[in-house]
C-alpha cells in the first residue's frame, strides 16, 4: 500500500505541473499580455530617453563647432583642435574647467576641429596649429593666442582678462 500511495502522490505533483505549465488557465493570457504591455513600456522608455539625449550631444556638439559664433557680441575663445592629440583633449578638459566659473553666458566657446575643411581654414587663416586658443573680444578681433597646454587656473584668469578688456 505504501507502494500505490507514493505513486498517487508523484501522480497528482505531476498532473498540477501539467495543469500549471500549459497556461490553459484565462488569467494567464492576461498576465502575458501585462507583462508583454509593461516590458513594452519600459523599452520605449529606454529608446526614448538614449533619443532624447543621443540629440541633445548632437545639438551641443554642432553648436561648439560653429565658427560663426565668433564676432557675435560675446568674448569667444575658440580652440584649435585635432581630436586624435592627446594634448589637445587635455587641453579641451582644462578649458571646460575654466569655463566652469563663467557659466554666467558671459564667454563663448568653440572648438575649431583641424580635421574638418572649416575648422582647418580657420587655423590657416591665423596661421596657428592645434594646441592653441585663441580669445576674441565681442567684436571678432583677434586679442591673445594661448599657445601650448595650460591649466585651468591660469585659463580662468587670462579669460577674466579677456572679460575685462
Amino acid at each position: 500500500m505504501r507502494k500505490q500511495r507514493k505513486s498517487r502522490k508523484s501522480a497528482g505533483k505531476a498532473a498540477k505541473q501539467n495543469v500549471s505549465t500549459t497556461g490553459d488557465t484565462p488569467s494567464s493570457g492576461r498576465r502575458s499580455f501585462l507583462r508583454l504591455a509593461r516590458n513594452l513600456a519600459i523599452g520605449a522608455g529606454v529608446v526614448g530617453g538614449s533619443g532624447y539625449v543621443l540629440a541633445n550631444s548632437v545639438i551641443s556638439t554642432m553648436n561648439e563647432h560653429d565658427l560663426t559664433r565668433v564676432g557675435n557680441g560675446k568674448p569667444t575663445i575658440v580652440q584649435i583642435h585635432d581630436p586624435n592629440c592627446s594634448m589637445c583633449l587635455a587641453l579641451q578638459k582644462e578649458t571646460r574647467k575654466a569655463l566652469d566659473e563663467f557659466q554666467d553666458g558671459r564667454l563663448d566657446y568653440v572648438v575649431a576641429n583641424i580635421r574638418s575643411a572649416k575648422g582647418k581654414a580657420f587655423a590657416n587663416r591665423y596661421g596657428v596649429q592645434h594646441v592653441t586658443l585663441m580669445l576674441f573680444d565681442g567684436n571678432g578681433d583677434l586679442q591673445e593666442i594661448l599657445q601650448g597646454q595650460r591649466g585651468s587656473y591660469e585659463l580662468r584668469a587670462e579669460f577674466s582678462k579677456l572679460l575685462a578688456g
